[in-house]
């Protein structure tokens, strides 16, 4: 059994920041990708950043490269997305998620978390 649980979300301004964090408990997930996606209301839910615990290689959806960077603690079973200028487009629940190999696609994923809401306000 793993669990994941997102921390860090908030109501934040256009052009602001915040630092989202996954905390991962139970089995081990060396082997594993670590992913946050994000689905707002009436929207699918889409991929955000992904990174390998193994590997320092790191992943973008088009929409935040640049502006969002995933990050990983791999002693302290933690992963991070910090997420600067922030625009309202931004707004969704974001949930991290846990694959056996990197991937794009939230089926591919075999743990997730419950989530937690960014709210960007105009």
């Amino acid at each position: 059994q793993v669990q994941l649980v997102e921390s860090g979300g908030g109501l934040v301004q256009t052009g602001g920041s915040l630092r989202l964090s996954c905390a991962a408990s139970g089995r081990t997930l060396g082997s594993y990708a670590m992913g946050w996606f994000r689905q707002a209301p009436g929207k699918k839910r889409e991929f955000v950043a992904a990174i390998r615990w193994g590997g320092g290689n790191t992943y973008y959806a088009d929409s935040v490269k640049g502006r969002f960077t995933i990050s990983r603690d791999n002693a302290k079973n933690t992963v991070h997305l910090q997420m600067n200028r922030l625009n309202p487009e931004d707004t969704a629940v974001y949930y991290c998620a846990a694959a056996m190999a990197v991937s794009t696609k939230a089926e591919q994923y075999d743990y997730w978390g419950q989530g937690t809401q960014v709210t960007v306000s105009s």
